[in-house]
């Protein structure tokens, strides 16, 4: 019995100490993460729930996939009934909830597609992951949700003022996240990480998309000046900071995600050039450039 007299849930003999389930386990982060997880934590199983969309791919998982303890189930998380049958089966012990459409510019042709991934099908996730008790639910957001002022640091405190439907589905989702730590007490934890790159990552991003066009021949367009700094996280970097999320991150508490070094997507792109080409091939628009 627990502390408050309720039934502690039946957990099946099969020899792993933790069960840990990540939503959309088969992209860019996510696949980071859960190559990391089960290399590291042979004790643990490593379950990948993955839709499978446009932007993922098994192919990142391929030195884990024969692992006993990694399993690979495809799925929405948007299914309710399949959700909630998922967490009875498995056994779910720890939620790393990465699975969310991201694309910025999309986003705003498809507004209504991202809050019904992020934010719909991310209640459905709290909702299960709260009935089967689960011991954490990490919520992976964004520095998005900040918004996109240029001259202003932000931390943990700072407001939310999200400007593009991406942004503003993930924050709606915090919400969601933070009234079950509020109401229940779940145990949830969110991260808010800044932009990651390294490999496996999708071509639509801006450093692969500007490698991409340098090793086409083809010139970067950059939106507005280029001189709006952003906050360059490598992929092995992040991991490190959500496995320590994992280990010791504090339920109800928010991390932000990020490094001391900010770099001009102008000053990104003159980098690049002299690393791939050698030639100045850089023309901007004029228009401010979404945060990515």
């Amino acid at each position: 019995m627990s502390a408050a007299g309720r039934p502690e849930p039946l957990r099946p003999p099969n020899g792993f100490a933790k069960r840990v389930l990540v939503t959309g386990g088969a992209g860019f982060i996510a696949s980071h993460v859960i190559v990391s997880l089960v290399e590291d934590y042979p004790n643990y199983m490593i379950i990948n729930l993955d839709k499978l969309d446009y932007c993922a791919s098994l192919k990142n998982l391929e030195t884990i996939s024969n692992k006993q303890n990694y399993k690979f189930i495809q799925g929405d998380i948007c299914d309710s009934h399949f959700v909630k049958l998922l967490f009875e089966t498995e056994k779910i012990d720890i939620v790393l909830h990465f699975a969310a459409q991201t694309h910025v510019d999309l986003s705003f042709v498809r507004a209504f597609e991202f809050t019904y991934v992020n934010v719909y099908g991310t209640h459905v996730l709290l909702s299960a992951a709260h009935e089967a008790r689960v011991e954490k639910f990490i919520y992976v957001s964004t520095d998005e949700v900040y918004g996109g002022s240029l001259d202003k640091e932000f931390d943990e405190s700072s407001p939310k003022q999200p400007t593009n439907p991406y942004a503003s589905s993930k924050a709606a989702a915090e919400c969601f996240v933070q009234s079950y730590w509020e109401r229940y007490r779940f145990p949830v934890v969110i991260t808010r990480s800044s932009n990651v790159y390294g490999p496996h990552q999708y071509p639509e991003k801006v450093i692969p998309k500007f490698i991409s066009l340098l090793q086409h021949n083809r010139k970067c367009c950059i939106h507005g000046s280029g001189l709006q700094t952003r906050n360059f996280l490598y992929a092995t970097d992040v991991v490190e900071a959500f496995l320590t999320v994992l280990k010791k991150g504090k339920p109800g508490e928010i991390y932000n995600i990020g490094t001391n070094f900010e770099m001009s997507v102008l000053q990104l792109a003159k980098e690049l050039i002299q690393l791939l080409s050698g030639t100045e091939r850089i023309f901007t628009t004029g228009r401010m450039q979404k945060r990515h």
